[in-house]
């Protein structure tokens, strides 16, 4: 029997229709690359929710700033989940090479610089191959960080905090209620679970700490939350924006 496949959501991807004289045009200096994660996000959201947010965010930050917006990475490092039905992972190897090939197309193509936005806690990768750029012709930074991310939150009201709020909790499901609400099952008004001592996560893994998946409280995502929270971020990425452009370079030097 064949089994139905779900409809892929349009994510942050260039438009159909661009061209390279449409990307030529727009002599935009930094590119920004999406990247999310394929694993279990509890039972009422979907596998790509960590794409999904990946992109709802450079979507976002290319409507607001002069931004080369890439297709988005859709798996990555998601090991802590790899018992749960559907997840798949890559090495933390193989996702420093594919961010290390894209910098380098896109210094032959004339962009050296490039901001990863980064939809999935576990990628701890991108934070060494970021530091690693200095020197390699491509000027990286990794988005949003933890500052971004706690603006956003309080601007956007979110109530749980950063550390209960960990997975398919009140900020991702919020997001995705304002950005993809076709994408959310009923089911997430009720499945609060808070677990905040997670000390031996790496090496347990996430059934250690959570049956159904989640950490977090969805019951209080909100539609209102998401798109304040994707506003707070988009504002927050100017400050990466001027410290990535050859004008602001200019100036420091």
């Amino acid at each position: 029997m064949r089994v139905p496949q779900p409809r892929m959501p349009a994510l942050g991807m260039l438009p159909l229709e661009t061209t390279t004289d449409d990307v030529e045009g727009s002599r935009a200096e930094v590119a920004v690359l999406p990247i999310g994660s394929f694993e279990q996000h509890g039972p009422f959201l979907p596998l790509m929710t960590d794409t999904v947010v990946a992109c709802a965010i450079a979507r976002e930050v290319a409507a607001a700033h002069p931004v080369h917006l890439l297709p988005p990475v859709t798996i990555s490092c998601s090991h802590e989940h790899g018992d749960w039905p559907g997840t798949v992972s890559i090495s933390a190897a193989t996702l420093y090479a594919v961010v290390r090939d894209v910098a380098a197309s896109l210094r032959r193509s004339g962009i050296e610089n490039l901001v990863l936005i980064n939809g999935h806690g576990g990628n701890y990768v991108l934070r060494n191959v970021v530091q690693e750029s200095a020197g390699s012709g491509t000027r990286m930074a990794l988005f949003p960080g933890s500052a971004d991310w706690d603006v956003a939150r309080e601007k956007a009201g979110v109530l749980t905090s950063a550390h209960s709020d960990m997975h398919a909790g009140e900020l991702e499901t919020s997001i995705l209620l304002h950005d993809h609400p076709e994408l959310v099952r009923p089911g997430y008004e009720t499945s609060d679970w808070t677990s905040d001592d997670r000390k031996h996560l790496l090496s347990l893994g996430m059934r250690a700490y959570t049956e159904s998946g989640v950490i977090g409280r969805p019951s209080r995502a909100t539609a209102t939350k998401g798109k304040e929270l994707l506003a707070a971020l988009a504002e927050s990425f100017g400050e990466y924006l001027s410290l990535l452009s050859a004008d602001s370079r200019r100036d420091a030097r």
